[in-house]
């Protein structure tokens, strides 16, 4: 206790967390008091305690008099069972589409014809330079339940030149991103399990930005903040909540200026920003999903140092790396074909299912075994125990070797699953030395993961 007045001047943290789940942030703080999120159980209590009724749906069903009305909104379209509920009409329908005869619902203003499936309303969102913009002319497999907003943009954004137009309406998607495939692949799961077909929004949005620092303070990450807000009014809309299973990052090789750690903190930084603002909306904290980018070392040592920088030291942010690169099959402009974006996103949508617990094979360490020079010990870390494909020196290689010495042989150590021994016919030496792994070549390092892709092949991690 003292009458001192407290003169410290050391100014405060303008954002900040107070209490921290698992799951997420509790009670934040900002410049404007503190936030607090309660779950929707909570909500429920308290809606009840006030006297107030929560539906899922978000309104009243009416099935009487305004028949004839439904029947003129739906003209042209093969439904029946249609209900008045609130604003909305629901129905059941056959439309275009691999998810057959289903629940769909359209405004009473018109507008798009969506899927109705119960729960969430989902968010894949992504975020990164040009080569995220690339996308399939087509509208996705399930054209009524992988959406965008309705801005005329579709799924691509506004490529950094912009600010993207706020909405509360989705309309149906002229093309396929990463993120509309992610979907796909989500509901093709589903399907499969005899299970709800959520109703999912996908929008990416890219920068030209050439360094991950710029990335974190540009046009795109505000723009990314908005299909959030765009997403959970457009939910709200519909009486549902709405939730972002993940964020999609991809941004490596277009970091030109700047070093590893720029790159690193650059990318930390942008986690940190796109948390900030779906904190601020009331979404949880989301998962990062990034693919490990392979390149040439003379002309992306950065990005590619730099990636290795965040697998180890990704601070606070929940961020996995669902696969590297190199194993998808690329046409003669060095883009991937579309049955490897169609595994790439399959590989997404497995990490998004595991969460936080995805490992994919990520090397921390290399020192010269004990009492042998001419033998690397690689320490990895992974879900499982690794598995090598094909002959040495699998996407191992030596630079600044004053010495001479080539790969001989790379296995697994008998001590250690999760270790790799980098066989030499000599003692590397020089004081630059460096081994490198999948550096513009194909790697053959794995665990014992697989999964079964829907374009024929066997995927692995």
């Amino acid at each position: 206790m003292s009458d001192e007045t407290d003169t410290d001047d050391t100014p405060v943290t303008r954002h900040g967390v107070v209490v921290r789940a698992q799951n997420g942030d509790l009670i934040r703080y900002d410049p404007t008091g503190l936030v607090m999120r309660l779950s929707d159980r909570v909500i429920a209590d308290i809606a009840l305690r006030l006297g107030h009724e929560t539906s899922a749906a978000g309104g009243n069903i009416d099935a009487g008099p305004e028949t004839a009305d439904n029947d003129a909104l739906l003209d042209g379209i093969d439904a029946w069972g249609i209900v008045r509920d609130g604003d909305w009409l629901r129905f059941t329908a056959r439309m275009p589409g691999a998810q057959g005869v289903r629940g769909f619902r359209r405004h009473v203003d018109g507008g798009a014809v969506l899927g109705d499936g119960p729960g969430a309303v989902l968010g894949i969102l992504g975020l990164g330079g040009p080569s995220a913009a690339l996308a399939t002319r087509g509208a996705p497999l399930y054209p009524h339940h992988v959406v965008g907003p309705e801005d005329d943009i579709g799924a691509v954004g506004m490529a950094g030149i912009e600010p993207a137009p706020e909405t509360d309406r989705l309309e149906p998607l002229r093309e396929c991103t990463h993120e509309a495939l992610v979907g796909e692949v989500i509901l093709d799961w589903q399907m499969e399990k005899f299970e709800p077909l959520p109703l999912i929004v996908a929008r990416v949005e890219t920068d030209n930005t050439a360094s991950a620092t710029d990335l974190a303070t540009g046009c795109a990450a505000r723009n990314l903040a908005t299909a959030a807000r765009n997403l959970k009014v457009a939910a709200a809309r519909m009486g549902k909540r709405a939730r972002i299973p993940a964020v999609c990052l991809d941004y490596a090789l277009e970091h030109v200026t700047g070093d590893a750690v720029a790159y690193r903190d650059g990318m930390l930084a942008t986690m940190t920003r796109i948390e900030e603002a779906l904190g601020t909306l009331g979404f949880e904290k989301p998962l990062f999903v990034a693919r490990f980018e392979a390149g040439l070392e003379a002309e992306a040592s950065a990005p590619l140092d730099g990636q290795w920088e965040l697998a180890w030291n990704r601070g606070e942010h929940r961020l996995v790396y669902s696969v590297p690169s190199y194993m998808f099959a690329r046409d003669r402009y060095d883009r991937p074909t579309d049955a490897a974006r169609r595994q790439m996103a399959e590989m997404t949508a497995a990490a998004i299912a595991a969460g936080a617990e995805w490992r994919c094979p990520t090397l921390f360490l290399a020192e010269r075994e004990t009492g042998d020079r001419a033998t690397i010990r690689v320490t990895a870390q992974g879900e499982g125990p690794l598995v090598l494909d094909g002959d040495a020196p699998s996407g191992f290689a030596l630079t600044s070797d004053e010495a001479g010495a080539s790969i001989t042989g790379v296995g697994i150590a008998d001590d250690d699953p999760q270790a790799v021994l980098v066989r030499c016919d000599g003692p590397p030496e020089g004081p630059n030395l460096r081994l490198s792994y999948a550096v513009g070549v194909p790697g053959g390092l794995r665990d014992d993961w697989r999964m079964d892709s829907r374009t024929g092949t066997t995927l692995h991690r």
